[in-house]
């Protein structure tokens, strides 16, 4: 009788601990449940892509984060948006969890990235959001994706079409980055912030971003400054909605040569990194974008699309301004301009 209760409790104890049909683990089911997914796709060239999703409903954000960060910069506005929207965080080739191994470094690489992880989920109505390098990788994303991408919202980049890089003055300060990758990125970082920027997170991102792989960074900024925005921003046709800084003046009239759809609005007192300097203001800032995107995209024909958020929650005192500034274009931040070689460290 002894042998039978001990047959007995054993059963009982595989039985509590074996996983439920079709082998998806409690914690699996809560995950998927809640619409949180961490996986990876190959992209183009057979590189593993890393993607964080969060949350349910339309349009979806995907939000592709700078040169030599991860899709971890935008975790405040996974957590802000998932609740109507879903959302998405990449990690580009070389950066975060995603692959190496890569032979061509390039803003159109990375936006096959893009291209990968949008396909694989199947997302039909995406709101693409670039931080400075991806708002290049966000444009070319759009054009290999017209049937799927309704809006760009570039973050503190594309500030002047007109304005391209001397390709000497990239040489340089490509040779001064290669002679001591570490120190002279913490430099270059450095000067991305304004003066009264928390000394903390400067010094975490300049940290963080001057521990990349040179063999990834350096050809991923040349190819950010050799890039020319003006045939994307003239092939992409729907809406462009920046939100960039007032460190680096954006030239609006420059950019409408190209782009009549571009608008911009500007947030004082930020540096390159304004979700992260001023989280909130910026939240409400996208979430006004959002919502004036999803109504656009419900007007046009055969598409009827809303975001899921209440107006008034979107909106706060003065969001609905668009602060057009003309002016140069930056000179420091990874996206554009290439700023003069000397001085960085």
């Amino acid at each position: 009788m002894r042998s039978v209760s001990i047959l007995s409790l054993l059963a009982l104890l595989l039985a509590c601990q074996a996983p439920p049909p079709g082998g998806a683990a409690p914690a699996a089911e809560k995950a998927e449940a809640a619409g949180v997914i961490d996986e990876s796709v190959a992209s183009a060239d057979g590189v593993p892509i890393h993607y964080h999703v969060e949350g349910s409903g339309n349009p979806a954000l995907v939000f592709v984060h700078c040169w030599s960060c991860d899709g971890g910069y935008w975790d405040g506005q996974v957590k802000e948006f998932s609740p109507a929207h879903r959302v998405v965080a990449i990690d580009l080739a070389g950066h975060g969890k995603s692959g190496l191994g890569r032979k061509e470094w390039t803003i159109q690489a990375f936006a096959r990235d893009v291209q990968a992880v949008v396909e694989t989920l199947d997302l039909r109505r995406v709101i693409l959001i670039g931080h400075s390098m991806s708002g290049a990788v966000t444009l070319e994303a759009a054009r290999l994706m017209p049937d799927r991408v309704i809006a760009i919202i570039p973050i503190d980049t594309l500030q002047n079409a007109d304005d391209l890089n001397d390709p000497k003055q990239v040489a340089a300060f490509l040779g001064e980055m290669q002679k001591d990758f570490k120190g002279f990125t913490m430099g270059f970082v450095r000067r991305m912030f304004p003066a009264g920027a928390d000394p903390g997170l400067v010094e975490k991102i300049a940290a963080d971003m001057a521990s990349a792989p040179p063999e990834v960074a350096i050809p991923a900024i040349r190819s950010a400054f050799s890039y020319n925005p003006k045939e994307a921003l003239a092939a992409v046709k729907i809406p462009i909605h920046a939100i960039n800084s007032d460190k680096y003046p954006t030239n609006l009239d420059a950019n409408r040569r190209y782009a009549p759809q571009f608008e911009v609005e500007v947030m004082p007192g930020a540096g390159h990194f304004p979700m992260l300097e001023k989280p909130q203001e910026f939240n409400r800032r996208l979430a006004a974008a959002v919502d004036k995107i999803a109504l656009q995209a419900a007007a046009a024909p055969g598409r009827a699309e809303h975001s899921g958020r209440s107006p008034a929650r979107a909106r706060a005192p003065g969001d609905g301004e668009h602060v057009r500034v003309a002016g140069t274009a930056p000179a420091g931040a990874e996206g554009r301009q290439v700023p003069p070689a000397e001085g960085a460290r």
